[in-house]
């Protein structure tokens, strides 16, 4: 408890000077910081926050999913911006209870959910002609992308080091940018992320196969994509159609979301074009 006393000490000493000393917790929350202009606040994000690059040279607190109160309290901050997918909770209380304040951005895997943290998060930093400003920009790039139905088929594969490869099902953020490109998860029927299997990803049929760039370096190389259970066997396969991504991009649902989401719709048209 001592370090708690401590850091409560120290926080309301920043407080009564004035000086504001933020921790993001979240790859979109951090982005959205840096285009508002107030990244000078900045003193620590998670290992998510890997963009823009500037933010990397910032103090690493940890993976957002496992959090450590000690290590955020470190760097003195007056306010924590954290993407409400970060764990466990009672990091968040504990930072509370040393007068720290906490701010909860959504992490729904909808476009619709993108100005909602700009709105959160531009509050919380007192920047509302900023946070205006950028929502105004994202409402004309959600305008252009597609509002047709496109009826291909998509399977998104999540190969992250140490884990086996797995396929996006429903209630994913692969899911959520699927659908919002106007097209179909192959694996829509399955609820979150499944190991792949060969009968499985047989019966899903996908047209088109998404991988992030983490995902490839992950494998070795692109083609060994197709030597995943049952990928050969696959529409996808048997032509080879693969779309490498910038994941937190396409996933993150923060700002270059829909130019991500573009780029998937254009590879599906293109698929369309050939069948």
């Amino acid at each position: 408890m001592k370090w708690l006393l401590l850091a409560i000490a120290l926080g309301a000493t920043l407080v009564a000077q004035g000086a504001e000393r933020v921790v993001t917790v979240g790859g979109d929350v951090t982005q959205i910081v840096y285009a508002l202009g107030a990244q000078a606040e900045l003193v620590g994000r998670d290992s998510t926050s890997q963009r823009p690059a500037l933010a990397t040279k910032l103090p690493d607190v940890g993976y957002m999913r496992q959090l450590n109160a000690e290590g955020i309290l470190a760097l003195h901050p007056t306010l924590v911006l954290v993407s409400e997918l970060a764990k466990p909770s009672q990091v968040l209380t504990q930072l509370e209870r040393a007068g720290v304040k906490v701010v909860t951005v959504t992490g729904k895997n909808s476009l619709n959910a993108i100005p909602q943290k700009i709105a959160t998060i531009s509050a919380a930093l007192q920047r509302s002609e900023e946070g205006e400003a950028l929502t105004a920009n994202l409402a004309k790039k959600q305008a252009a992308l597609p509002k047709s139905l496109l009826p291909v088929r998509v399977l998104f594969v999540l190969s992250h080091s140490g884990m086996s490869s797995m396929a996006a099902g429903n209630d994913t953020a692969a899911d959520g940018a699927i659908r919002a490109a106007g097209l179909i998860n192959a694996m829509g029927n399955v609820p979150h992320y499944q190991t792949l299997s060969q009968e499985g990803i047989i019966a899903a049929a996908p047209q088109l196969v998404v991988v992030g760039k983490a995902g490839i370096k992950n494998l070795g190389s692109e083609g060994n994509i197709w030597q995943l259970p049952g990928m050969a066997l696959t529409p996808a396969g048997k032509q080879h159609r693969l779309l490498v991504v910038d994941e937190m991009a396409l996933l993150g649902f923060g700002i270059d979301t829909p130019d991500a989401i573009v780029k998937l719709r254009q590879a599906a048209e293109a698929v369309a074009q050939d069948e």
